[in-house]
């Protein structure tokens, strides 16, 4: 079975967006809306079967952060401003350039990457299912006398020990002389 997938297509109509702006009746110091509008075709395959992969590709908002605009990072105060067709072609090539390199360097490094992270997990899940969980029941059930026995210990050896120390050393008292505390207090304010 072979999928096509349809090279997506990015456009721009920057001498419409500069018109609007001539119309528009916004404040001067109101940043212009640039919109970059990607269309792309679905694979080739059956209904459903890859579709809510294709449209939903952060369903949980792991990289909720991730949602960056040119507003986040770059603005232009009141005060200081470049000239609009700089900020124009500025914002849109930060759009295309931040989406087109995203798409270049996922395409290098995606299926590496995915391959790299499946064998991990692959494993990490082979050792907690075969060998870390099997290890743990084994040390619960055949351990259980030594859970016993260190427990009589503690409540036969170690807490009456703590408990002696704790009550012979509750018993001192420090005591400082208040003439080398005010002494201290007056040479540090002087």
């Amino acid at each position: 079975m072979t999928t096509a997938v349809s090279q997506a297509e990015t456009q721009l109509n920057l001498l419409e967006m500069e018109d609007q702006r001539l119309k528009d009746s916004r404040p001067a110091g109101e940043p212009m809306e640039v919109r970059v509008d990607v269309q792309s075709e679905d694979l080739n395959s059956t209904p459903g079967d890859t579709k809510s992969l294709i449209h939903g590709r952060d369903p949980k908002n792991v990289n909720k952060c991730l949602k960056v605009t040119f507003e986040d990072v770059i603005a232009e105060p009141s005060s200081v401003r470049s000239f609009d067709k700089v900020w124009l072609w500025s914002h849109a090539l930060f759009e295309v350039s931040r989406l087109w390199c995203y798409r270049f360097i996922s395409l290098l490094l995606a299926v590496p990457v995915s391959l790299a992270a499946g064998l991990l997990f692959a494993v990490l899940s082979c050792l907690h299912i075969w060998l870390i969980m099997p290890c743990v029941q084994l040390l619960l059930i055949n351990m259980h006398w030594v859970q016993t026995a260190w427990g009589n210990i503690l409540n036969i050896v170690i807490s009456p020990l703590f408990t002696s120390t704790g009550k012979c050393c509750g018993q001192i008292i420090i005591h400082l002389p208040q003439e080398k505390t005010d002494r201290k207090i007056h040479n540090n304010t002087v």
